[in-house]
């Protein structure tokens, strides 16, 4: 899936003018003291920023896209869809600027030149299909344990929702996960018990839309999607046809009011306080090959400054003051 927002408009006298606009005597000087928003907006860039990666990530950069056009209006920001490894594998090799990545990078991909940059917090959620019988047996109020998981998705043991949900369905649960590399299975393998995305069994299914559609296609399904395809992002209640399993994390037999994820609200505020585990609670990142630099540097920058206050709008959880200071020092802001 690709998405472009703007035209593109590349010009090397736009460059040099931008180079004799920071030439002036005192007009950096003085807009050193605004702020972020205030520092761009004045200037006129132009020229194309290309982003692939994360479908996690995707509905924030297009959202992120669209407002920082109608701020500079010569900018181009061509935005697809294609996993967290396609993101991190074509920012390496130059194919695109930026690469969404919804996992921690590896040390591997750092000595390869990769840079990453904290951008917004997401989380992964367990799913499974609404009509399943067991939940009008209460299996929304006693939820699931960590070990349940780890036997479904790391042991491959065979389990009916029954057994689950002290219920007398016999039905198999049937278990999917991400055939394409991605940070959503990254990050659910390593909640069960610090995996990797390939430990995990179960049907094979690509991207998060494919994975959410498998579930809700399959009484018996069972499996997991990024915030902003857990949920549906106009009702902010699960996405229709799913169910979000809550994970019962003190393992005291039933799902406690911190610990309810029966709407997106309710989701996000769990993840602030802690109550939702992290992992599956993570970080989401941009990456370049190196550091940044020209218009790619000036959009990370207006995402972290100007760009926040779209957040919550979309979905996401914010990043603390102390996490887009963090970030803006790793941008060069």
């Amino acid at each position: 899936m690709k998405v472009t927002v703007g035209r593109p408009v590349i010009g090397i006298g736009a460059a040099l003018g931008l180079i004799l606009f920071l030439a002036v005597p005192g007009s950096w000087g003085q807009e050193k003291k605004d702020s972020q928003e205030s520092r761009t907006r004045g200037l006129e860039f132009q020229g194309t920023v290309r982003v692939s990666g994360a479908w996690a990530l995707y509905p924030m950069m297009v959202k992120w896209g669209e407002e920082f056009r109608k701020t500079h209006p010569k900018v181009r920001v061509d935005i697809s869809a294609g996993g967290a490894g396609k993101g991190i594998a074509d920012a390496l090799v130059g194919l695109v600027d930026i690469g969404m990545v919804s996992r921690e990078i590896t040390s591997e991909e750092i000595k390869r030149g990769a840079y990453p940059v904290s951008v917004v917090k997401d989380a992964v959620f367990p799913t499974m299909n609404r009509a399943n019988p067991v939940l009008k047996a209460g299996f929304e109020e006693m939820g699931m344990k960590k070990q349940a998981f780890i036997d479904l998705w790391i042991k491959g043991s065979s389990m009916t929702w029954g057994q689950l949900a002290g219920a007398s369905s016999k039905d198999k649960v049937r278990v999917y996960t991400r055939s394409d590399s991605c940070g959503a299975a990254e990050t659910w393998a390593q909640y069960l018990g610090g995996k990797n995305q390939e430990d995990l069994r179960g049907i094979g299914v690509y991207g998060d839309p494919g994975l959410a559609e498998a579930v809700r296609k399959d009484i018996s399904g069972m499996g997991y999607n990024n915030l902003g395809y857990a949920y549906d992002f106009k009702t902010g209640l699960p996405l229709d046809g799913l169910s979000i399993i809550p994970i019962d994390v003190n393992e005291n037999g039933k799902i406690d009011s911190g610990e309810i994820l029966r709407s997106k609200d309710q989701a996000i505020r769990a993840i602030n306080s802690d109550s939702y585990p992290s992992p599956p609670a993570r970080l989401l990142y941009l990456v370049t090959k190196e550091k940044y630099s020209g218009l790619t540097k000036v959009f990370v920058g207006w995402v972290l400054t100007e760009g926040q206050r779209y957040v919550e709008e979309i979905g996401y959880i914010k990043l603390t003051s102390s996490q887009v200071s963090e970030a803006l020092k790793r941008v060069g802001k």
